[in-house]
């Protein structure tokens, strides 16, 4: 089993890698749905390949086929009961319309509600990743945790971009807005992989399931929200091919750091 000091400061660098898809917010308040979109379908194409080499091939070398088939299945309905909980606060940002979405913009919305966007969101995204990550680290598989805490880390960066933009269009302040966005990575998945860490004292074994797990509700994101989000304004040929261009990257980084 890995240290708690070295699961601590490895799962507080790759949640902290959010903060950097903000940092062009710094000097420019609006990007163009292209931009955005493509983002989008980078930080998708780099989910679903972290979903897939990060966390289910993985889990099936440290278990069965089918502990790791459940733990997807559970992930990914327990991501779309979540998604019927919590409001999209993508939708919400940008004011996008969707079958029995709220429609009110994040200015008109009071704090508390406004937390409850923000809150739901960064926990239905990062969540899962922080807690495989924990339990990587605590059955003692250095080496998957490494890799996955590096795939994570490079999924962050475009998935803050995202998260980033549309406050940009609110009257936060710049800096507020880096903070904001480093926080909503930070927090849940560190968060989480301390939880994940700690059930592992408890119930040994619990890798292959918890790695499915976070790969289903990973990829229940991509589909749910990141894919639809990115093929609305006439720019899914870009998303694709960003999309392509983030699964490869995963590819080719997954290979150099395994051998």
């Amino acid at each position: 089993m890995a240290d708690f000091a070295t699961m601590l400061w490895v799962t507080t660098a790759a949640g902290a890698a959010t903060g950097l898809g903000a940092l062009p917010v710094l000097w420019q308040s609006n990007f163009s749905h292209r931009t955005y979109d493509a983002a989008l379908g980078l930080a998708s194409g780099i989910m679903i390949a972290a979903s897939v080499f990060g966390l289910i091939i993985p889990g099936m070398e440290e278990g069965t086929l089918t502990t790791v088939m459940l733990g997807v299945f559970i992930g990914g309905f327990a991501l779309l009961v979540a998604n019927r909980l919590l409001p999209h606060v993508h939708s919400v940002y940008l004011g996008w319309r969707g079958h029995g979405e709220e429609t009110q913009t994040l200015e008109e919305a009071s704090p508390w509600r406004r937390a409850t966007l923000v809150g739901g969101a960064i926990t239905l995204h990062n969540a899962p990743e922080g807690l495989a990550m924990g339990v990587a680290f605590a059955a003692g598989l250095e080496e998957a945790a490494f890799v996955l805490a590096v795939i994570i880390a490079l999924q962050n960066v475009p998935d803050g971009f995202a998260f980033a933009v549309p406050l940009g269009a609110t009257p936060t302040g710049r800096l507020t807005i880096v903070a904001l966005t480093t926080l909503s990575g930070l927090v849940p998945q560190v968060s989480a992989a301390i939880f994940g860490f700690a059930v592992v004292a408890l119930a040994t074994g619990i890798f292959p399931i918890a790695a499915g797990f976070a790969a289903g509700a990973m990829i229940a994101v991509v589909f749910r929200e990141l894919v639809p989000l990115s093929h609305g304004h006439g720019y899914a040929d870009e998303a694709t091919a960003a999309f392509l261009v983030g699964f490869g990257l995963i590819v080719v980084v997954d290979t150099a750091l395994v051998f």
